[in-house]
């Protein structure tokens, strides 16, 4: 009984700190994406996923601009 409790508890552990494991990815990456990103009228927003890659982790939501909306001219 003991050595299931011990094994519970060492594989739970091991699958909380896999799922903490902060994301590598490069600070000026982001910024450059965010400026990107801002320069085409848009806001760097978090896409979901989390692989560590900035490109990947990011996507870039255009905030205004275009309309599918005609004014009948």
């Amino acid at each position: 009984m003991r050595t299931l409790i011990a094994t519970t508890t060492a594989v739970l552990f091991l699958g909380l700190t896999a799922c903490a494991t902060p994301a590598t990815g490069d600070p000026d990456d982001i910024r450059r994406l965010a400026d990107d990103c801002a320069a085409r009228g848009g806001i760097l927003t978090p896409s979901g996923q989390q692989t560590g890659r900035a490109r990947i982790d990011n996507v870039c939501r255009i905030t205004g601009g275009a309309t599918r909306i005609t004014t009948g001219d």
